[in-house]
């Protein structure tokens, strides 16, 4: 069956904001879902606030999501000991607690073009390429995943 809607994904690590933006407006996208559990960095331009801002004058939509956050202890615990393993495994099993978020966001997908963004430039080691696979997951057929 063919996928009906595209879930992208983005990290801005590596990234300055201009570039990021271009990033998106490049992918057609309307709507970028913040998946960071505290939604601060260290780099410019990248915190909340800041960020909804530059969006809105591109017409691009902000939303955050703190649920779909990676918890502090399991975020800690991965900085410690690099056990994606094991972090993953605790995060998927976090997520499967978080079904009204996930239908909430699923849901969003039939209107505009939707990206999960997190800090890390590599989906592979991030916890965004968890929720994209959840939320795919809610009704496969229709969504497909690609990491931008």
């Amino acid at each position: 069956m063919q996928n009906d809607y595209v879930l992208y994904t983005i990290g801005y690590e590596g990234r300055n904001i201009d570039e990021f933006i271009v990033r998106l407006k490049n992918f057609g996208v309307t709507r970028l879902i913040d998946v960071r559990e505290i939604p601060l960095s260290r780099k410019k331009g990248f915190s909340k606030t800041a960020l909804g801002r530059r969006l809105n004058e591109e017409n691009i939509e902000y939303v955050h999501y703190k649920a779909l956050g990676s918890p502090s202890e399991i975020r800690h615990k991965l900085k410690a000991d690099w056990d994606y393993d094991y972090f993953f495994k605790v995060f998927s099993k976090y997520l499967a607690s978080q079904k009204d978020v996930i239908e909430e966001v699923y849901n969003r997908l039939f209107d505009g073009v939707n990206c999960l963004m997190c800090f890390e430039y590599n989906h592979e080691q991030c916890h965004r390429s968890c929720v994209a696979t959840k939320i795919k997951e809610f009704n496969g057929s229709l969504v497909s995943v690609e990491h931008i």
